[in-house]
């Protein structure tokens, strides 16, 4: 009776979820920027649109720097056409983020989807977690937080603007204390730059929000499994969310790496002095992508062990009855051993145990996180290719072939 009660309500809850998720479940989609693109028609319901937002993001930070320099400063239609720093930003870094946030709808609704048909939670924490999600869909929904990503951007503008700017002929004129801004270079420090920022800064604030509701998720009484079949407990789904992060990872490493470039082509700076720098944009874009997975590995390490202890148990008398029969008592029954079912039972266990001691505490495998390191990887390439030509380098790969 408890057992179709507890089937009843879990069908209830499955079918409540998929009502719900005609409308709601997302953290990506909400907040004053969604409401205000939806109410331009940028985005429709349900649908992204994302070619023309794209197109429409481009022509508002992009096109108008081409426009204006032609216009009022054609002699440095040139310098903006061949500035990396200006395409990365919004021909790049602008459409990636953008493409970013369906991927952060589609992993993130897939997890929501997973948690609720797996069985991963009774009732009580169930009811905790949409509880959760329902705060966090309020939080999604403030104007506060965007607005507060949009005051710092404001004041990051006012700041330090002036240490960013270079006499790059479509961006700046003069020198010294002559030196001004032209009218393509305002129109980049007060819109063109802080849409990428924004943008940049609208990611960071969903994925915190995924972050919040990981964290409050691995507190809660998981229904884990040590010999699960995915060697993560029964969590391995949640390594789907790692790729979320490339995007994001991907558009703050390619503008960093633009003014890397920039740097060495204009500035003599040699790639080496970027070392350090990598080092810690590397770990700081881990610690930030797979943080939310982290605050799992210690329930994980724990089913481990217990796992281990518990099913070496039943091993050990299961093995014991396979050896007495088997092995001390064989004589006169051997003719049976391949009819007997002891032998295909320590197999299977065998196998459970096996899957076990491969548990694996980080809830994430090599191959979801082969994106995240791509997203690195891939913008380094136009800052070696500054330092090291590619006619230099196609040049060594065929030496070596010889």
């Amino acid at each position: 009776m408890i057992d179709k009660t507890r089937a009843d309500w879990r069908k209830k809850r499955i079918e409540e979820f998929f009502m719900d998720a005609r409308t709601e479940v997302s953290l990506v989609r909400g907040g004053p920027f969604y409401r205000v693109q939806r109410a331009f028609g940028l985005i429709r319901e349900n649908r992204w649109n994302l070619g023309g937002r794209i197109a429409f993001f481009v022509a508002v930070g992009w096109l108008p720097l081409i426009l204006i320099t032609i216009i009022l400063n054609p002699k440095g239609l040139h310098s903006v056409l061949t500035d990396y720093r200006v395409h990365s930003r919004l021909l790049i870094a602008v459409p990636v983020l953008l493409a970013g946030e369906v991927l952060m709808e589609s992993r993130f609704r897939a997890v929501f989807e997973h948690i609720h048909k797996a069985d991963l939670l009774d009732a009580s924490d169930m009811a905790y977690m949409d509880g959760v999600f329902a705060t966090i869909v309020r939080v999604r929904d403030a104007f506060l937080p965007e607005f507060a990503i949009l005051v710092l951007l404001i004041v990051h503008t006012a700041t330090a603007y002036r240490g960013l700017i270079d006499p790059t002929p479509w961006l700046g004129q003069g020198t010294a204390a002559d030196f001004h801004l032209t009218v393509a270079g305002w129109y980049a420090v007060l819109l063109s730059a802080p849409l990428f920022q924004f943008l940049l800064g609208l990611g960071l604030w969903k994925w915190l929000l995924w972050t919040f509701f990981a964290f409050k998720l691995s507190r809660r009484n998981l229904q884990l499994v040590a010999a699960h079949p995915d060697e993560h407990g029964g969590l391995g789904f949640l390594g789907l969310t790692a790729s979320a992060f490339s995007p994001v990872a991907f558009a703050a490493s390619t503008v960093i790496g633009a003014t890397w470039r920039h740097d060495i082509l204009h500035h003599g700076a040699r790639l080496m002095d970027y070392r350090l720098p990598t080092i810690i944009l590397v770990a700081i874009i881990a610690a930030i992508a797979l943080g939310p997975l982290l605050v799992f590995v210690p329930r994980l390490a724990a089913l481990r062990h217990k796992g281990i202890l518990e099913y070496g148990i039943l091993g050990q008398i299961q093995s014991t009855d396979f050896h007495e029969k088997w092995i001390l008592h064989r004589v006169g029954h051997e003719g049976q051993f391949l009819q007997a079912t002891e032998s295909s039972t320590v197999a299977d266990f065998g196998r459970s145990y096996q899957r076990i001691a491969q548990l694996k505490p980080f809830p994430a495998d090599a191959v979801s996180l082969y994106g995240l390191a791509l997203a690195v990887a891939i913008p380094a390439l136009p800052v070696i290719l500054a330092a090291v030509p590619l006619g230099v380098v196609l040049g060594d790969l065929f030496h070596a072939l010889r």
